[in-house]
């Protein structure tokens, strides 16, 4: 058994735990994380998928009485459930249309450094515009989110299809632009990631299914292991987070990250081209 291997495992399951449902973009980091460790080949492809899954089913055990109890509410048609199902079904939309027919097109041309860097920094700028704004939500609970609201949060988690981007924090920060108070905000964007991820994780399995190996069931397993406990804590912790504080300290971060990818790349820290 390779002792580095799994350690590099890991870390790697660390970082996409901590980093898929913060406003941070999981992909910048997976990148610059997975190639410091040498861990950015096809083998690792495969690994992203299931530290990817790994990272939704810690949302999907955190809101898995919800889940149950709108599952049981669209049986006997509760007003509820209907409601969250269909803004799920409305948002999810955008993304995976635009993601179909623009992800190639994208990751050809806007998977380097200068591009995400960029996205990171104006990320960041959108959170500080986003946090200064005073005006009150009319938006308080997910069960108020209306068809239109739910649209709109689709088209800006499309967003997200931009290297950098980062899906929550474009779902987060859309909605509340958009009069969703931020606890709210926060709470969808969990929501939405479920079947958002689930189909990524689907089509990345259709894609490099013929790379997986029993031999590396090791590895996927402790990756997977540590990306949903380090999931479950953050989910947990940014919704305690958001109750009383705003977003301000990750925009800072995201700038200096942005900066640190152009130093990365200029300096031959990381191998950006491998990706």
């Amino acid at each position: 058994m390779d002792i580095v291997l799994l350690l590099k495992a890991f870390v790697l399951g660390i970082v996409e735990g901590l980093t898929e449902f913060l406003p941070v973009s999981s992909t910048g980091h997976l990148i610059i994380a997975g190639s410091l460790l040498d861990f950015n080949d096809e083998r690792g492809k495969v690994f992203e998928v299931a530290i990817q899954f790994a990272a939704i089913l810690a949302v999907c055990w955190h809101f898995r009485e919800r889940i149950v109890a709108t599952i049981a509410g669209l049986r006997s048609r509760e007003p509820v459930s209907i409601r969250l199902t269909r803004n799920l079904i409305l948002s999810f939309i955008p993304a995976a249309v635009l993601g179909l027919l623009l992800s190639s097109s994208i990751k050809a041309h806007l998977f380097a450094p200068v591009p995400v860097a960029l996205a990171f920094i104006v990320g960041a700028l959108v959170i500080f515009w986003a946090e200064k704004r005073k005006t009150t939500p009319r938006v308080m609970s997910v069960d108020e989110l209306t068809a239109f609201d739910a649209i709109k949060i689709g088209f800006c988690q499309s967003l997200a299809l931009i290297p950098g981007t980062s899906r929550s924090g474009a779902t987060i920060i859309g909605a509340m632009l958009f009069g969703v108070s931020r606890q709210a905000a926060t709470e969808f964007s969990f929501f939405l990631a479920i079947p958002t991820l689930f189909a990524a994780t689907l089509h990345e399995v259709v894609k490099y299914h013929a790379l997986f190996r029993f031999e590396d069931i090791a590895t996927l397993a402790l990756g997977s292991l540590s990306s949903f406990i380090f999931a479950f804590i953050t989910v947990k912790a940014l919704l305690r987070y958001v109750s009383r504080n705003t977003f301000i300290p990750f925009a800072w971060y995201r700038i200096v990250f942005g900066v640190f990818v152009l130093y990365s790349s200029w300096s031959g820290l990381v191998n950006w081209g491998a990706n």
